[in-house]
């Protein structure tokens, strides 16, 4: 079994210690989320697993061959490169020659000389089986919504560029993955396949994220990050949250025993005790330890978001017959919608579709291309957007949120200093004078979250918040929009997050279509599923025939024996699928008062559909290849 160990790391950074001599053991099969509040060392810690930076002290083990992948937050491609060079970068022979097969592929004009090359190119990959590799790539890219290979890094962007750099680090099957918040900038489809692809690895993985849901369906270990110790749960998040409260109250009742035995025994020695006996020096000596560990106990404390906000009148924002086109997309066309007071409003769906432009809109940052926008008169907007306003790197914390205000009024009327509010929205006072540039790229977003709220805005609109905060400021953050007697607007992917915050949705398709729906987001999406489900034989009959109209265009290569009988039986095993799919459906109608049956079945029921998505994407593939009057 494969594993990595490491003893004694620590690390700080400026005055923060990050990790103070933690050691852990990573196995095979180990599912590990990585958590903490921002600016504890998640993404310290990755570094130093990697190789990326070392550790103060400390070190390493694991075995020569020991393969380590890490997507970074931001993944250094170089952007001269196309995709299929980026992602197929590593120096496997392997991955050279399936490099040369796409060149050639991609650039081919017919030519003699290139009709050889394919052929010997050809033969290579049917001798090294390289064709499953190929196959492999091309469903990663296609499940993570990138389709033309050929683009350069350079013209993609940052989002795009992220899931590239995830493509590449799935298709080298490290022993170990490492990944830095792999969710942002994946809409809710490639979660979920990316969640069942984690949860079937042959390796190891450890993540960084703020997806509870997310973490619940991968996550077999919860690793916690806090005042520099390194804390393990075992199971997954709704584990995690049990297991902690349980440990916090141990400590806690252990402190207060301390602190009760101090007490007593500070009272003997100002009696003046005297080591006169064995028995009196090792009460004295005991006492002298008891010192140096009451108090010790160093415990989370916990956000507080109790600001007020300023009177919203009935009238809010209203679109009426709005059309909006960016570039050349549609985002939307004689589209009307009306946002009242306390509306609680969800917004998900495709990437690029257009919900980002939406906020631009009703915050004013934008013009439509037609129709209107109505903005009551008390409305008093603060917009949470997905790219931090830019900041003077070099001014200092508490001098970024005086520009504010010196002082505003929290939920129940009192005055609150910035100091204070600094210290509520967990920066102590030893930061308060940092510079910006050194605070951690989560800090950077919790204080700007800060600045928004300090406002006191009575409209709330905020774009993926959950990409950048921790999950201890979120939870903190949907209890505060709970009781927030404003409006709120957010765009996320989050299940958990947009399930906490929001009753109404609007769900953007693409190509303008943007379809409302009612309740909670994670309904709607076992909705959709199941109506996906119903609708998925149709949809596979016409695959095939679009699969055989693109195959005389594809540049054709022989099917091996192996392939041939490959491609015989994935027909036979879809049907055998669709037909588990349906009954596990029909099983679910009938149990559902059975919640212990019911997420089995479920479980189940994923495992099927993701097989079955697996097949199909091998079917087309091979299909490109099929001679019908061979096969």
């Amino acid at each position: 079994m494969q594993m990595l160990r490491a003893d004694d790391l620590t690390s700080t950074y400026g005055e923060k210690t990050l990790f103070d001599h933690i050691s852990f053991l990573i196995k095979e099969h180990d599912r590990i989320g990585l958590i903490g509040v921002n600016g504890s060392g998640k993404t310290s810690l990755l570094n130093v697993i990697s190789g990326h930076t070392s550790a103060e002290e400390g070190n390493i083990d694991h075995p020569h061959d020991y393969t380590i992948g890490y997507l970074e937050q931001q993944p250094p491609l170089d952007p001269e490169k196309r995709i299929i060079d980026a992602v197929l970068a590593g120096g496997q022979p392997l991955f050279r020659l399936i490099r040369q097969y796409e060149n050639l592929v991609g650039n081919f004009s017919g030519t003699t000389e290139e009709n050889d090359r394919l052929a010997v190119l050809q033969r290579q990959m049917d001798q090294q089986d390289a064709w499953e590799v190929q196959s492999r790539v091309e469903t990663v890219l296609t499940q993570l919504k990138i389709k033309d290979m050929g683009v350069k890094i350079g013209e993609m962007s940052g989002g795009q560029q992220k899931r590239v750099g995830l493509a590449q680090v799935l298709i080298q099957q490290p022993d170990l993955l490492l990944l830095d918040e792999p969710t942002n900038q994946l809409d809710i489809d490639s979660i979920v396949w990316l969640q069942d692809y984690l949860a079937k690895y042959r390796g190891a993985v450890m993540i960084v994220t703020h997806d509870r849901y997310f973490l619940d369906q991968v996550a077999n270990q919860i690793w916690e990050l806090s005042f520099g110790k390194l804390y393990k749960y075992d199971g997954n998040y709704q584990d995690y949250v049990a297991e902690k409260a349980a440990r916090e109250e141990r400590e806690t009742t252990a402190e207060h025993k301390r602190q009760q035995l101090y007490k007593h025994e500070l009272a003997w020695m100002k009696k003046g005790a005297k080591a006169r006996s064995t028995k009196q020096k090792g009460r004295i000596n005991r006492f002298h330890e008891l010192s140096q560990t009451v108090g010790t106990l160093r415990t989370e404390d916990k956000l507080d978001i109790g600001l007020g906000s300023t009177r919203l009148g009935h009238d809010v924002l209203e679109l009426k017959d709005a059309s909006l086109k960016v570039g050349s997309h549609n985002i939307f066309q004689h589209f009307n919608l009306l946002i009242e007071a306390g509306e609680r409003l969800g917004i998900s769906g495709n990437n690029g579709a257009g919900k980002s432009s939406l906020l631009n809109v009703l915050a004013g940052r934008l013009p439509l291309d037609g129709g209107t926008l109505k903005v009551g008169e008390t409305v008093k907007i603060g917009y949470y957007t997905q790219q931090t306003e830019p900041i003077d790197e070099d001014k200092r914390v508490i001098n970024y949120l005086s520009e504010v205000a010196e002082t505003i009024y929290d939920d129940q009327g009192q005055k609150i200093s910035v100091t204070q509010l600094l210290e509520r929205f967990l920066f102590p006072r030893f930061m308060h004078g940092t510079l910006i540039r050194k605070l951690s790229g989560g800090e950077k977003r919790r204080l700007y979250l800060l600045k928004i709220l300090m406002q006191q805005p009575n409209v709330l609109l905020l774009d993926e918040p959950t990409n950048d905060l921790d999950i201890s400021t979120l939870t903190v953050l949907e209890d505060y929009l709970d009781h927030f007697a404003g409006t709120v607007i957010t765009v996320s992917h989050d299940r958990y997050f947009l399930d906490k915050v929001a009753d109404q949705l609007l769900i953007f398709q693409g190509n303008g279509q943007i379809q409302p729906a009612t309740g909670l987001f994670t309904d709607y999406l076992k909705n959709a599923a199941d109506q996906l489900s119903r609708q998925r034989k149709p949809q596979q009959k016409t695959k095939q025939k679009q699969a055989k109209l693109q195959s005389t265009k594809a540049a054709k290569h022989k099917l091996t024996y192996k392939e041939q009988v490959e491609w015989r039986g994935l027909e036979p095993a879809i049907e055998k699928l669709d037909q588990r799919s349906s009954e596990l459906n029909d099983e679910m109608a009938a149990n559902g008062d059975n919640y212990e049956k019911l997420a089995e079945l479920q479980k189940e029921l994923d495992e099927v559909n993701a097989e079955n998505d697996r097949k199909m994407a091998r079917w087309e593939y091979l299909s490109q290849f099929v001679d019908d009057d061979k096969i």
